[in-house]
């Protein structure tokens, strides 16, 4: 067994959660939990009103109910796709680098001026407080696929999507994480208090204004760069929780449910490389390939060069690569476990070169000597002809097999150790 497989096993081993065990798939489960699809207990009538997050599941129901028909009824002007597009950009971005990169992973240090901005950008995404979402991301990554994850995808896509969302869940369901450094920013914390209202203006109101005061279009920047845009961005972040996890490759890591697949970054804008962003949580990059597709990763890094985002961390090239050897490795090794190899060295009978000598005069054997190794040809038909081997029974043929005749190819030497009878013991 070689270095690289033996800590792969040791990691395997560490990472499961105390209590749980893997699954087909790697995903770490408590056995002894069988959780609904969404309520944590039982839930009856009279407790349901109390176990619904009647706020969210108003916003994140009622906006593309109204979306959808409001927009069926509202004339698109070009002004205003122009600029609904380019305020779900913004928002899209307060999320993947404020809320995410910068607060949630502090993969970069940005000016103050770029953090209100993020903020800004953020709030008017309506999906909480940079101090919430924060808290649930970072709880998401120390408990990923357990049920003390705030959005396991083991619960399926709908409760990771959305459906987590929907209900409230008491604090000791949710596993703990460090929130020391968010609770001692001034910005987190005065965005947390004014959230609410940041949101319902940035959301609704401004979008509104922008276009009414612009171009008179009142009503179309309220629908479509408000409640359309809007619901097209909640449903593009929230595949970083569902999408993100189940469609993909896993090229670092197969542990947990996170994959990588370039379909999901262009959705999310860049967080579609999910497997590389769990194992390297604070690197600033999602994709450390160049044709991968991953803007909120040029934005962080446009902005460092005019010196608004600085410190921008990088994991070790190194380390990646370990990983990504070590799940080549691993497959490869899956592989390898379908396919006959013959005998194992160490499991083959030792003879004598008397023993050898015996078998083929009394016993009548059809084997030749190679390296140390027997094998029995006996009714192998050579490519070359049958004298070939008939000349080698009961000898040692190595140095014709290795040069002297043919230098004899990979394939050949493949197919020779399903023939393996025998090793000739060392009496030196």
């Amino acid at each position: 067994m070689s270095t690289i497989t033996k800590e792969i096993q040791i990691q395997e081993k560490i990472s499961a959660p105390y209590g749980y065990t893997p699954t087909e798939k790697g995903q770490f489960i408590n056995p002894h939990s069988k959780l609904p699809p969404l309520f944590d207990d039982p839930t009856t009538v009279k407790n349901f009103v109390s176990r619904v997050n009647w706020p969210q599941s108003f916003l994140l129901l009622s906006t593309p109910i109204l979306g959808v028909y409001l927009g069926f009824k509202t004339e698109l002007q070009n002004r205003t796709l122009y600029f609904s597009i380019i305020y779900y950009l913004i928002s899209v971005f307060g999320i993947t680098a404020g809320y995410h990169r910068y607060w949630s992973h502090n993969s970069f240090k940005a000016t103050k001026i770029t953090q209100i901005i993020f903020a800004i950008a953020g709030s008017s995404a309506f999906e909480g407080s940079i101090y919430w979402w924060s808290r649930a991301h970072r709880a998401h990554h120390r408990w990923t696929d357990t049920d003390k994850d705030p959005y396991a995808v083991t619960r399926g896509l709908f409760f990771s999507h959305i459906g987590w969302m929907l209900i409230n869940r008491s604090k000791d369901k949710l596993g703990y994480t460090d929130t020391t450094d968010l609770k001692s920013d001034s910005l987190v914390l005065f965005q947390h208090k004014y959230y609410v209202p940041f949101a319902i203006f940035l959301s609704f109101v401004f979008p509104a204004l922008v276009a009414g005061l612009g171009w008179k279009d009142w009503k179309g920047g309220f629908v479509f760069a408000g409640l359309c845009r809007l619901v097209c961005m909640h449903h593009a972040t929230f595949c970083v929780n569902s999408l993100a996890h189940y469609l993909g490759e896993t090229p670092y890591a197969d542990n947990h449910s996170p994959k990588n697949s370039w379909i999901t970054a262009i959705i999310t804008s860049g967080e579609g490389y999910h497997n590389f962003h769990h194992e390297f949580p604070q690197d600033y990059r999602n994709a450390i390939i160049w044709y991968q597709y991953d803007p909120t990763k040029w934005l962080i890094k446009c902005l460092s060069f005019i010196g608004q985002t600085y410190d921008l961390n990088t994991f070790s090239a190194n380390e990646i690569e370990k990983g990504r050897i070590q799940m080549i490795e691993k497959k490869v090794n899956e592989i390898k476990g379908n396919l006959k190899f013959g005998t194992p060295l160490c499991e083959l009978p030792e003879y004598t070169a008397e023993e050898f000598e015996s078998m083929i005069k009394v016993k009548h054997k059809q084997w030749i000597l190679l390296d140390g190794i027997l094998y029995d040809v006996e009714g192998f038909n050579h490519p070359g002809g049958s004298k070939y081997i008939d000349t080698g029974i009961g000898k040692d043929m190595t140095k014709f097999f290795n040069g002297t005749i043919y230098n004899h190819s990979r394939a050949a030497r493949n197919l020779l150790t399903g023939m393996r009878v025998g090793i000739i013991k060392d009496e030196s």
